[in-house]
């Protein structure tokens, strides 16, 4: 009886050993596999967040870049022209001026098909309050451009230093090419009589 027990004895221990080494074998196969799966991933996610922190704090800097030169240009109004020379007509007046938006206008590589100036135009509200104190000028221009050149010459108006009106951009692509633009654009500068 006692060789039955012995017998039923190392059955039962080599069954133990057996579902022990099972459930090692599981551990191995199974679930370590999935705690490095986890662990990847949370190195990734790891990674990934300094990424995306150093993005937001780039996004953040050029936000503040652009609420700054947008409070500077909104809240600090631009100035009129003011000539050095006094006694000039007004042609004479805003010919600094327009040599600045031709300059522009060779600068983003704008042609321009057809210019014409009407000096101190008399709807102009600025003209018919201060007649004697502002001279204007307004441009109508034709021109061709691409797209890019011609949103280069709109942000340079913009950063423009002194007062103007842009009363009227009317685009219409070239039939031919449709990477460049026809434009009709009328543009008016103010300076102070002096």
């Amino acid at each position: 009886m006692n060789k039955e027990k012995l017998k039923l004895f190392k059955n039962a221990i080599m069954l133990l050993g057996l579902l022990v080494f099972m459930v090692i074998y599981l551990l191995f196969t199974k679930i370590v596999p999935l705690v490095q799966g986890i662990s990847q991933t949370s190195a990734e996610y790891k990674t990934q967040a300094g990424i995306l922190g150093e993005k937001e704090r780039i996004l953040d800097t050029k936000k503040q870049a652009v609420m700054k030169a947008t409070d500077t240009n909104l809240t600090g109004t631009k100035e009129m022209y003011k000539p050095l020379e006094s006694g000039l007509d007004a042609e004479g007046v805003v010919a600094a001026q327009f040599d600045d938006i031709l300059k522009l206008l060779k600068a983003n590589s704008i042609k321009t098909r057809a210019i014409s100036y009407n000096y101190n135009p008399e709807d102009d509200p600025f003209i018919k309050s201060a007649p004697d104190k502002l001279s204007a000028c307004t441009l109508d221009m034709q021109m061709v451009a691409t797209y890019k050149n011609f949103e280069g010459f709109i942000k340079d108006l913009y950063k423009h230093e002194h007062f103007l009106d842009i009363s009227k951009i009317e685009i219409i692509p070239y039939e031919k090419n449709k990477t460049l633009l026809l434009i009709n654009f009328k543009l008016t500068l103010y300076a102070l009589k002096v």
